[in-house]
């Protein structure tokens, strides 16, 4: 079942077209990763789902209605440029925002109590936002975005400003928010995190589609039939031949790109000749290599036409 979706969007800018029928879904229950280079539209998009800026055309659904302004109160927006006033205190702060989103005072206040204790932060309940680290100062932001408990959480660039432990710590929480049922948009530069927590990506780029899918199922798309083989002993030579081709080698090890006729218990059989084996694994893509080679493909489709 579809939470978000999106049908045929288009956005433009003083005659930019930043936004060029954008179509896709997202599952109630998803973590879904929106991917793509500085530029490319990520942001507008995100906007607009936040009803900040209004589409040209096209449709957007939310759990299966219309998207209207009464489902904003359902969102909980992290966004890359935070925005919090460094004036007031944490608390006060926290219980206000809480409060725009549709929680009454009470409830706001309990509810800030909770997550602060859980967050490790009740210390911070009187400080000024502006005697805090940036860190500290992102995991206000990141409680402030979930206080209200919404149905449709968005993350862009959530991990800008924390260091490896406080990322550890938002990770954690994203993946529990996700147990709960929340569905998830993420948007980062960090491919490492998106194939960790991600279960499905869109990868746009001068405002278009250019890439879809299971994660899995992309790395399966983009497989480029290596293997590596790594032998007991560190001077085995495995000999390649017009079937097996060595892309790469280390003291035993070898990384072996195979041509399509031939299976992995074909390559496995030659291999055994050179040697006993004790590792042998395909090697897939990363999410990182096919979003650089997709984006660049992208790019000179837009030069030649």
């Amino acid at each position: 079942m579809s939470f978000i979706e999106v049908k045929n969007i288009r956005k433009s800018y003083d005659g930019h077209l930043a936004l060029k029928d954008l179509s896709f879904s997202v599952e109630k229950g998803a973590i879904y990763g929106l991917l793509g280079p500085n530029g490319a539209g990520k942001t507008t998009f995100i906007r607009i789902l936040n009803r900040i800026i209004v589409y040209d055309s096209g449709q957007i659904f939310f759990d299966g209605e219309p998207l209207q302004q009464k489902h904003i109160n359902r969102i909980g927006y992290l966004p890359e440029e935070r925005g919090l006033y460094r004036k007031m205190k944490v608390a006060e702060q926290i219980i206000y925002f809480a409060q725009l989103k549709g929680l009454t005072y009470g409830e706001a206040f309990r509810r800030t109590k909770k997550f602060m204790k859980k967050f490790d932060m009740v210390t911070w309940w009187n400080k000024k936002l502006e005697e805090l680290s940036k860190g500290m100062q992102q995991k206000v932001q990141f409680l402030i975005t979930i206080i209200h408990e919404p149905d449709l959480l968005i993350f862009d660039e959530p991990f800008s400003g924390f260091d490896p432990i406080n990322q550890e710590m938002l990770k954690s929480e994203i993946l529990e928010l996700h147990r709960h049922g929340k569905t998830i948009l993420f948007s980062t530069h960090m491919m490492a995190s998106v194939e960790e927590i991600c279960d499905s990506i869109l990868l746009i780029n001068n405002g278009e589609k250019i890439l879809e899918g299971d994660i899995h199922e992309v790395k399966q798309q983009h497989k480029q039939n290596l293997y590596r083989i790594i032998y007991s002993s560190p001077d085995a030579q495995f000999v390649e031949n017009e079937k097996f081709i060595v892309k790469g080698k280390d003291s035993g090890q070898y990384l072996v790109q195979v041509s399509e006729k031939e299976d992995t218990n074909t390559l496995l059989q030659y291999a055994m000749r050179f040697g006993e084996i004790v590792h042998f694994e395909e090697v897939l893509p990363t999410l990182n290599e096919i979003f650089i080679q997709a984006v660049q493909n992208s790019n000179l489709k837009t030069v030649e036409q």
